[in-house]
């Protein structure tokens, strides 16, 4: 049976990191990683592993002549072509072809090549099939090869060839990034022949500036060598505007494997300086790091001082994006923005004593008759949601912890005056009516959001009515930043409740990809091939996976981010559940349906109604005092996009 178990435990700082039999994958190829305590471990890596290096890639080097310099109006005279590797000419391709028309006398005068010529010379459609089969499998070059692969491309388009779609290496470009204008005044084949000592001097017929340009690649490569440019991957981005010191460090992903997970940058004394994953190859992800793709200031800077990459070979892509958020929140790597501190994401509470209020707090307790949403990702987006539930419901908006009974002489605060609450502090409301309005509170915040959804519909309605926009942005944005944060907590709750959920999918190969969930968190992983019988493999991640502490739901056992991870993936298409412990469900009616306000107040318009709301027209609610206004854009738009007041 093959197949790959993965229990998933913390890299802790100074330990090394997992290999296979030690908690890592067990997918094969070589690691290297963690921190080196007594020098680095000599390994010979496989050529998949570095790249092709140059002297062993087989290079045809092209020239062409040509009637003109448009593919679709001209036509090819001559192609010469030399295969080389190594620095070994393997052999060489040189013939006139038919043009189908005369040469222009300019033509004749620049490359001494004659109608007369080229009589009797054969087709395109005879000699391309001769070309493609001499360059088979090889890599093309040529000095502005834009112009030789595009006739070369029209005339296999012409005469219905499949372009093989070779790889393409152009001289000029190389040139560009190597020879200064110091050196040469320009980059043309002749000049760089000459300023290289060129054996052929080139003399516009398509043989000899092949031959030519033979002898400037290899000079041009030369020059590229001291910058990292060593193998055929190398070449691709070789004219990248890359700056040399980051260029040379290219070598920092050699040896990583073409698998799935995690790479951490080290700089100076072990320093964990940036945590990343892919879900396909380490290597090629590695490597893009240091290729003019990567235009990030702060990323370019942190590779200028990495002096290592260590991997974390992970069985599936989930483990890879789980991993990357324990690392980043373990290490808070100064170069990652994102996920560092998940124990500052705060949450909205209400609270548990005699006469509950809102609160925002950063954790989650086990407390009689609390209740949660979250978490956010500001401070500030909880205070909105808080502010959206004081606005929907009368709940008091004092902080000191109130008495069963009010204390003589206390006094109630403006908000009492206002009808916006009940003022239990001085008497206003006993528990047991105070108890009714949090009822509705917890109600909104754990299940059906339609009355905090109905009061800000109203409150928009009124605002855009007196031409308030701004106002009504405002309202707009407590109304989103409650519902994601009680659908946030209602969607992650059921599932951290669970004490373990087995789920299991096909992967692209026809195997399975097998999670094992505790508490909302990724506990073990594993990937069996199509062949084999995956009962086995899930009985023995439940009898080996990480033991999960039970969490204050509806907090998970895990960074935030990781049980949105995982739920993600549980709710993917073909997705099977194999066994639940506990109970994983939601009620009819929860914040899960429309997180966005535009979106959820057109919902709750067509409930209360029976009908939707028209895009542009009437508000939900009340036909006769409804404002003839496009809620839907004052809903949804920024409000520096809506109309303004005078």
């Amino acid at each position: 049976m093959r197949s790959s178990l993965h229990r998933l435990r913390p890299v802790w700082v100074g330990d090394p990191v997992p290999g296979p039999g030690e908690g890592g994958a067990t997918t094969g190829g070589p690691t290297t990683g963690g921190p080196k305590t007594g020098g680095p471990t000599p390994v010979q890596l496989a050529l998949d592993e570095i790249g092709t290096p140059l002297a062993e890639v087989t290079f045809v080097v092209v020239d062409l002549e040509t009637t003109g310099g448009t593919p679709a109006e001209c036509g090819i005279t001559e192609i010469g072509a030399v295969k080389v590797r190594g620095g070994e000419v393997l052999g060489e391709f040189q013939t006139l072809v038919d043009p189908g028309g005369p040469v222009p006398p300019f033509i004749q005068v620049l490359t001494g090549i004659t109608s007369s010529m080229l009589v009797g010379a054969p087709p395109i459609e005879e000699v391309l099939p001769s070309f493609l089969e001499f360059a088979h499998g090889s890599v093309l070059v040529a000095h502005n090869a834009p112009f030789d692969v595009g006739f070369l491309r029209a005339a296999a388009a012409r005469t219905g060839h499949a372009w093989p779609g070779y790889r393409v290496v152009d001289t000029v470009r190389l040139a560009r990034r190597v020879v200064t204008r110091d050196e040469a005044p320009n980059h043309k084949l002749g000049t760089l022949a000459a300023l290289f000592g060129a054996q052929v001097t080139p003399n516009h017929r398509a043989l000899e500036d092949a031959r030519a340009t033979v002898d400037v690649l290899h000079a041009l490569l030369g020059r590229l060598g001291p910058l990292g440019v060593t193998h055929l991957e190398d070449l691709a981005t070789a004219t990248d505007p890359v700056p040399q010191e980051v260029r040379r460090k290219r070598t920092l992903a050699d040896g990583l494997p073409d698998a799935p997970g995690v790479y951490l940058f080290r700089g100076p004394n072990e320093e964990v300086l940036y945590v990343g994953t892919s879900t396909t190859s380490l290597r090629t992800r590695v490597r893009s790091y240091f290729t003019s793709s990567e235009k990030r200031g702060r990323i370019q800077e942190m590779v200028r001082i990495a002096e290592r990459v260590d991997p974390v070979v992970c069985a599936t892509p989930l483990e890879a994006r789980v991993r990357e958020l324990r690392l980043i929140a373990e290490h808070s790597p100064r170069y990652n923005r994102r996920s560092r501190f998940p124990e500052r994401m705060p949450w909205v509470r209400l609270t548990s004593e005699p006469y509950p209020r809102l609160s925002v707090v950063r954790e989650v307790r086990d407390e009689p008759g609390a209740a949660y949403i979250g978490p956010f990702g500001s401070q500030g987006s909880a205070q909105l949601a808080l502010e959206a539930l004081q606005e929907s419901f009368p709940v008091r908006q004092c902080t000191r912890r109130l008495p069963l009974v009010a204390a003589p002489g206390a006094s109630a605060c403006a908000l009492a005056d206002m009808g916006r609450c009940g003022a239990p502090c001085v008497g206003g409301q006993d528990a047991h009516a105070y108890a009714s309005v949090t009822d509705r509170v917890r109600a909104a915040m754990l299940g059906d959001p339609a009355p905090v959804v109905g009061a800000h519909a109203e409150r928009i309605e009124a605002l855009v009515a007196q031409q308030r926009y701004e106002e009504a942005a405002t309202v707009r944005d407590r109304l989103g930043a409650f519902l994601r944060g009680a659908a946030r907590a209602q969607r992650v709750g059921p599932v951290a409740r669970c004490a373990e959920v087995v789920a299991a999918r096909r992967s692209d190969d026809g195997g399975w990809e097998i999670v094992l969930v505790r508490h909302g968190r990724l506990a073990a992983t594993a990937r069996v091939d199509r062949t084999t019988d995956p009962r086995p493999t899930i009985a023995t991640l439940r009898a080996t996976a990480e033991h999960v502490p039970v969490p204050v739901a509806p907090a998970a056992a895990a960074h935030p981010e990781e049980a949105d991870l995982v739920l993600d993936w549980l709710e993917r298409p073909g997705v099977r559940i194999v066994d639940v412990v506990g109970v994983w469900a939601l009620p009819v009616r929860t914040a899960l349906g429309d997180v966005e306000p535009a979106a959820a107040i057109a919902a709750h318009a067509a409930a209360v109604t029976g009908r939707a709301v028209p895009p542009h027209g009437r508000v939900a609610g009340r036909d006769d005092a409804a404002t003839p206004v496009d809620l839907e854009r004052v809903v949804a738009d920024a409000p520096d996009a809506m109309p303004r007041t005078a």
